[in-house]
């Protein structure tokens, strides 16, 4: 039997960090990638130049693939339907995929499913401002309904003015506008699972996230102090989700803990920040099971392999040189597992990640943290 080809399209980290499974395997990955030089590009040898909006350079893409699945949502669902029509697999579909690139079509679906969320409203007009900042009170979130991700496209406004001009800013992007109540969450939480065409499903354990200007920094798997029906409370929404929405290959769902209840925020049908945990701390990682359900192979073990995992971002700050910190890192904590992506280092942008896992929780997320500051030159000692 021939390798299976999976196709991803975009050439980020996520796609880089699919090769290690792919090649444990046998699989083939094909990337679309904007540059030879994105972090996927620069580990797969089959990189295809191309843009996601421009649909000849999916469509040559995608000759030979077995199957197509992305590193993002952004692909047009046009461009993904003509490629079914040709006969080739995607994953998951564009009938799925729209929930995850319009958080109106997200809200809407949920709600009809009866999803938890938090209390959202389409924003046309000043009225409609007016009328949900009476029902929910100020302030609240202004969202873009397309294209924002790590915190881009969000905004906290504390009165009518401030909503006004947040909204005319985007309408003149010619993009929806949805409102949602602010949740005074005590954390987040993030919901992982992989689901087959067939209909498998796995469920990660529940993870809590912490975020830093909108982007996520450290993940503790599973989350702290979370009993077993809250986490399984959420499990089971995100195993609802997939379902009612037909995704296939990961779905991650972030989550909002109130102390009281639970709501989703947000959706991501691919691997996900929130499950780099699972490439030293589960049995089976995200990449790997994502791949296999695209495939429609059987999906492996979710389980824990230690009974803490702390994993931590590391955001681009004033030192680009990552590597000369390997020593000092290495040889204090041989322990830490460090994971690069290969990017230019700017500021707040993420540029690698790194795990620790074991019993303690608390000396696991003093370890990581220490290694997460060292490399990215926030401390030198």
């Amino acid at each position: 039997m021939s390798a299976p080809r999976v196709g991803v399209i975009g050439g980020g980290q996520l796609a880089r960090m699919m090769q290690p499974a792919a090649i444990n395997l046998g699989i083939e990955l094909r990337v679309l990638s904007a540059t030879a030089t994105d972090s996927a590009a620069q580990v797969i040898p089959d990189t295809i130049i191309g843009s996601h909006h421009d649909w000849d350079a999916i469509e040559a893409f995608a000759q030979g693939c077995d199957v197509v699945t992305f590193d993002h949502e952004h692909v047009p669902t046009e461009f993904l339907e003509k490629l079914i029509a040709q006969g080739i697999a995607v994953r998951p579909g564009p009938h799925a995929l729209q929930y995850a690139q319009d958080k109106i079509s997200m809200r809407e679906a949920l709600t009809q499913a009866g999803i938890p969320c938090p209390q959202w409203k389409v924003i046309s007009k000043e009225s409609d401002l007016v009328e949900f900042g009476d029902t929910v009170g100020w302030p609240f979130v202004i969202k873009t309904a397309r294209g924002g991700y790590d915190g881009k496209g969000v905004w906290v406004v504390d009165d009518l003015a401030e909503a006004k001009t947040v909204v005319a800013e985007i309408q003149a992007a010619d993009i929806r506008v949805l409102a949602e109540q602010l949740v005074p969450f005590v954390r987040e939480l993030a919901a992982q699972v992989a689901r087959s065409p067939q209909g498998q499903c796995v469920a990660y354990p529940i993870v809590q996230s912490t975020q830093t200007n909108g982007i996520c920094h450290e993940v503790i798997s599973p989350c702290p102090d979370l009993s077993d029906e809250r986490a399984t409370q959420a499990q089971e929404i995100a195993l609802r989700i997939a379902a009612e929405l037909d995704v296939t290959g990961m779905l991650a769902v972030e989550l909002f803990d109130t102390g009281s209840e639970i709501l989703v925020n947000e959706l991501a049908m691919r691997p996900h920040n929130s499950g780099h945990w699972s490439m030293d701390g589960a049995i089976t990682s995200q990449f790997e099971n994502h791949l296999r359900a695209v495939l429609d192979w059987p999906l492996g073990s979710p389980a824990a392999t230690s009974p803490v995992t702390v994993m931590v971002n590391l955001l681009g700050k004033d030192l680009d040189d990552l590597h000369s910190a390997f020593r000092h890192v290495m040889a204090r904590d041989p322990g830490i597992k460090v994971h690069l992506y290969g990017k230019a280092v700017k500021p707040g942008r993420k540029i690698g990640h790194v795990n620790v896992s074991g019993e303690n929780r608390d000396d696991l997320t003093a370890r990581a943290w220490h290694a997460a500051d060292y490399l990215t030159g926030v401390i030198d000692e």
